[in-house]
């Protein structure tokens, strides 16, 4: 999946790993936030927490005219409020995605995908 932008220049494609790697520091910069994970979590039967070069495993962006959505799954550490970490993951990746490639998010969709208990 690639999001392009129309620029009176030209145009300008963007990949799902840049976009991914953007959203993913966004994401795991979060307190509460343990890691983010495979979206595939019922095949893989596994959670495994996904290293920088991974975060497209765990993000998942889809764009319909200029509407760009992205849907993020992560694990969140016990203890913790997990609506308020939602709101401030979808704050935080809305403001990198715009300040760092220049177009705007539509709807974030954070995905809980389990509870890590230490």
């Amino acid at each position: 999946m690639t999001v392009k932008i129309q620029t009176p220049e030209g145009q300008i494609t963007l990949t799902q790993d840049v976009i991914a790697t953007v959203v993913g520091a966004a994401v795991t910069d979060n307190y509460g936030v343990v890691g983010m994970v495979s979206k595939n979590l019922l095949r893989d039967n596994l959670i495994e927490i996904l290293k920088k070069e991974n975060y497209s495993k765990g993000v998942v962006i889809s764009q319909s005219g200029e509407d760009v959505t992205v849907d993020v799954y992560i694990l969140v550490s016990y203890g913790t409020k997990i609506s308020v970490i939602c709101q401030n993951i979808q704050q935080a990746v809305k403001y990198n995605v715009e300040q760092l490639l220049g177009f705007e998010i539509s709807r974030v969709d954070v995905h809980v995908q389990g509870v890590k208990v230490d």
